[in-house]
Order: structure tokens, then C-alpha cells, then sequence
């Protein structure tokens, strides 16, 4: 792989989490409201939405500088796969309705397992870089 073609993978993960973590900053998210409601956990919006806003924020920032890649790799890893599983989760499901009133759709569901596999994929490449 050439020298800055290797970045590449590294740089869209750090793109994807930058635009997903600054959406958590702001109004009520559909996806953390409808968690808080059918869990009975209320610090899901908006707490856990706000933490999660910054753990992909900095997961994003470790990303861009190599020396800090592994572990921007291993922290979208983390909030991806934690995504994923209340995906998974009788508290959100993997179709979700992204507005009051919308469709159901699985696009954040499969948004979240396509991030994860860029994620492993930008882990293992990581880790094997460092190896070399």
C-alpha cells in the first residue's frame, strides 16, 4: 500500500466519527430519547448522548496523527461496537425510526456495522504497522 494511501482508511473512520460525534451536541436524539424511554434510564438523553458525542470526538482527533492511531482505532471500536449492541437491545432494535412520526429503517444499524468493520480494519492495519 503506498505511503499515504495507508491513511486513507484512518482518515474517513476520523471524518465519519467527527460528523456523527457533533450531532450529539445540541436537541434531544431521537436514538438516545427512544433508549432513555424504553429502558427507564433517563441519563441516556442527554448524558449518555453528550458522552458519547465527546468519546467519538476524541476517538476522531486520535485517529488523524498515527502515533495516536491505535488508540483513536480502539476507541471507535468501543463506541461503535456499543452502538451496535443496543442496536441489538429490545431498547432501540436495529430499525429505528430517525424522526417522531418516520418509517422505521436500519440505515443507522447498518452505518454502525459498516463504521465497525472500517474500525477493525483501521485497528488491525494500525496494530500491524507498529509491528513493522
Amino acid at each position: 500500500m503506498s505511503k499515504y494511501l495507508r491513511h486513507l482508511p484512518a482518515l474517513l473512520l476520523a471524518a465519519f466519527l467527527l460528523m456523527m460525534g457533533l450531532q450529539k451536541f445540541g436537541a434531544e436524539n431521537i436514538i438516545f430519547a427512544t433508549i432513555a424511554e424504553r429502558s427507564g434510564l433517563g441519563f441516556f438523553e442527554p448524558g449518555i448522548r453528550i458522552l458519547t458525542g465527546i468519546a467519538e470526538l476524541v476517538a476522531a482527533a486520535l485517529l488523524i496523527l498515527p502515533k495516536t492511531r491505535l488508540f483513536g482505532a480502539m476507541g471507535a471500536v468501543a463506541v461503535i461496537g456499543g452502538a451496535i449492541l443496543f442496536h441489538l437491545s429490545p431498547w432501540l432494535g436495529v430499525s429505528v425510526a430517525m424522526a417522531p412520526g418516520a418509517e422505521p429503517t436500519m440505515m443507522l444499524f447498518m452505518m454502525a456495522i459498516g463504521s465497525f468493520i472500517l474500525s477493525a480494519v483501521v485497528l488491525i492495519l494500525t496494530h500491524n504497522d507498529r509491528k513493522a
